[in-house]
């Protein structure tokens, strides 16, 4: 579920936990309703990398950018960081921090679009 990460991750995580921005804590307030019936966790270990949301079930992830990641640097990195992710089989949706404060339900569609197209992909890998 942690995909190898080190003791490291793992505490950058909970300290990442510590100190959310508030798009995170604006669309964790829906993940955490379980949507479908998925859970979802934040600030999620994989690997190298932090995840802002996971569902070890769907295998899909969820990020929230802010507006370092308009930067190119960023950008390369998270490109890299994307590939790296979706070669286990994960799936990656990424979303603007003022995307997130500005239309949530628009971003809560948009979840609930990926997390079906992600079970009709997989067929009955994930029941319901």
């Amino acid at each position: 579920m942690f995909y190898k990460a080190s003791p490291l991750i793992f505490a950058r995580a909970k300290e990442l936990r510590n100190n959310t921005t508030a798009a995170e804590i604006a669309l964790w307030s829906y993940l955490k309703t379980k949507p479908q019936g998925y859970k979802f966790r934040r600030q999620h270990p994989l690997g190298i990398y932090i995840a802002d949301f996971f569902s070890y079930r769907l295998k899909m992830v969820i990020e929230v950018d802010g507006k370092i990641h308009n930067t190119n640097k960023v950008k390369t990195n998270d490109t890299e960081r994307q590939q790296l992710i979706e070669a286990d089989g994960i799936v990656v949706i990424r979303f603007k921090n003022e995307e997130v404060l500005k239309s949530l339900e628009t971003v809560i569609i948009k979840i609930n679009l990926a997390i079906n197209t992600e079970l009709f992909n997989h067929g009955n890998k994930f029941p319901l």
